[in-house]
């Protein structure tokens, strides 16, 4: 397939509406510069939306964005020149300096009117997103770089919600150049200069559940599938679905993991309380309740972390969870039985609550086919408490997928032989590395769950080292690289790694989580085409860690240490089979 950048022409987006739900147009701009390309993909889906999907055979869904306006780059500009920020980011203040900086800068002028006019109109929770130029890049994604700050957006006077705006904006601006993002801008050869920012202000798909504000779940859907399991195969695709905001899945937390062509095939684990523990028991929601302590620099000043019981009592459990009864050790769909609940999706999945799957199938073989490439896209979906149907799927972003077709043959004799670093049947990537001769991996007598912080700090001074001399390494560790959650993985920012060439992620008894797809860091991963590695420690391949320990060692800390290879490591990966190897 030809693969084509997801851009849209401005000139055809129409000028903000002071009437943000009145009006019959869905996305509106403020300003005249560019609108970035998070606006960008939300514009080709809904001109997709409108033109070339079959409504008719999803009737009782409603199919959609959620309203947005979009902050030109212009905005963005005016705001950075006005205030004279260029030379505080400069000095690259720590995170909370640069934020604060921001918050004390005026908007423009010209500008306020019609950001008040909409806090006068709305009164619903709105998300304040990123739309970067660079966003725009297929191979240089910026997924999950920069912030997303969402706002309840419900105080009674229009002078308050039009402060909490003004400050979420400003908090986006500003994350343009926290560090995490400043040293990413720099793995891609490029500086925070060449950045400017456009803002999404956009309706969050939820309903309202007492004080909190959540959509009954939400997703990430790819068309290909590094990792398939069982009878799956890797261009039939992947979704991972989650309860309230998307933020569990972009973050990497507990997510339920299925295959489109087996909607109701569950994860392969030994047992139901096995299952259970590796589902999903906390979800984000925006709090519309009690305002919480004033702190405009923090990204989650309005969202909360909630609980099954508590899902449970705002009846939305329903259509997404299922029963576990001791009685015969099984689960049963729904909650209409005493027991445990366990988010498996499966009253949706078994197409009994909606046509769930079939849409999710039919809009990302579409997407596929108008982006030219294989695609993820991102989705929230309300239902109906009662019945089901009626349903909104909101449909949040889509972006382009980079997938290396080049053949590269690795033969199942290859992964036993004697020479062999590492192998798996579980490899993300395709092609041959053959210049890597440094490893940067963690000792397996020294990691324990409760220092996954300290461990991410010693790779981060590594890496730091390590791209200064522009040296890519081999990087092997523990859990679910890259987790906000430190005890289901190392809780690594993209740009504490940045300077990896191949990653691995391995198991240990007490560290067999599930692997890292569906998240921000995956996808980056993905998109700079770096060779991911997974070793479970109940697989028949191993990582030859005697070998590791009688390397030359060029630094050694508490957890981490860097040793230097006599010759380059070879590393094979067959993407159209999903094996690979390492050779020492």
């Amino acid at each position: 397939m030809e693969t084509r950048s997801i851009k849209f022409d401005i000139d055809k987006i129409k000028p903000f509406s002071r009437d943000f739900f009145g009006s019959d147009e869905v996305l509106t701009r403020i300003g005249t510069g560019a609108i970035g390309g998070k606006a960008s993909g939300l514009a080709f889906i809904k001109d997709f939306l409108a033109d070339k999907f079959d409504h008719r055979a999803f009737n009782q869904i409603t199919i959609n964005i959620p309203r947005l306006a979009v902050l030109a780059t212009d905005v963005f500009d005016s705001f950075m020149e006005r205030n004279g920020l260029w030379e505080t980011v400069q000095s690259e203040e720590p995170d909370n300096r640069i934020a604060h900086a921001f918050q004390k800068a005026d908007f423009p002028a010209e500008m306020v009117g019609d950001l008040r006019a909409l806090t006068g109109s709305v009164h619903t929770p709105l998300a304040i997103r990123s739309s970067s130029l660079l966003e725009d890049a297929m191979y240089e994604p910026f997924a999950g770089v920069y912030a997303t700050k969402m706002i309840p957006n419900n105080q009674p006077d229009t002078d308050t919600r039009f402060v909490k705006l003004m400050e979420a904006i400003k908090y986006v601006y500003a994350s343009t150049f926290f560090k995490s993002a400043r040293d990413y801008i720099r793995a891609t050869g490029k500086s925070p200069r060449d950045e400017k920012m456009g803002v999404i202000i956009q309706e969050v798909v939820g309903l309202k559940n007492g004080e909190f504000f959540y959509p009954t779940f939400s997703g990430v859907a790819r068309s290909y599938n590094f990792y398939p399991i069982g009878r799956a195969r890797p261009d039939q695709g992947v979704v991972d679905l989650a309860l309230g905001l998307g933020k569990t899945i972009v973050d990497g937390g507990l997510v339920w993991c299925y295959s489109p062509s087996f909607p109701k095939v569950t994860p392969p684990v030994g047992s139901v309380g096995e299952l259970m523990k590796t589902t999903q028991t906390e979800f984000w929601a925006v709090n519309m309740g009690k305002p919480p302590e004033h702190d405009p620099i923090k990204e989650t000043e309005y969202m909360v972390k909630r609980t099954l019981a508590e899902a449970e009592y705002d009846g939305v459990l329903k259509y997404i969870a299922s029963t576990y009864r001791p009685q015969d050790d099984r689960l049963v769909s729904g909650i209409g039985h005493d027991g445990p609940r366990v988010l498996t999706f499966a009253p949706v999945l078994s197409g009994y609550a909606m046509p769930f799957n079939q849409l999710v199938t039919s809009l990302l073989k579409m997407c596929e086919e108008s982006v030219g490439s294989e695609v993820e896209i991102e989705f929230a979906v309300t239902l109906d408490r009662n019945h089901g149907l009626p349903a909104r799927f909101g449909f949040l972003q889509v972006r382009p997928m980079v997938v290396s077709h080049s053949k590269v043959e690795v033969a199942s004799v290859e992964m036993s032989v004697e020479k062999v670093l590492a192998a798996s049947e579980n490899v993300m990537g395709n092609g041959v590395v053959e210049n890597i001769v440094d490893i940067v991996y963690i000792r397996p007598e020294t990691f324990k769950a409760q220092y996954t912080r300290e461990i991410a700090s010693e790779l981060e001074a590594i890496n730091r080292k390590m791209a200064d001399t522009g040296r890519k390494y081999l990087l092997i560790g523990f859990g679910r690289w890259g987790s906000s959650d430190p005890w289901l993985g190392i809780p690594v920012e993209w740009s504490q790694i940045s300077g990896a060439g191949a990653i691995v992620e391995a198991t240990m008894p007490d560290m067999n989580v599930d692997l890292s797809q569906g998240s921000h860091f995956f996808h980056n991963i993905s998109s700079f085409q770096i060779c991911y590695f997974m070793v479970p420690h109940t697989g028949k391949f191993r990582i030859d860690w005697d070998w590791l320990g009688k390397q030359k060692e060029e630094s050694r800390k508490e957890f981490v240490s860097h040793v230097k290879t006599a010759a380059p490591l070879t590393i094979k990966v067959d993407g159209r089979t999903g094996r690979g190897a390492i050779f020492k």
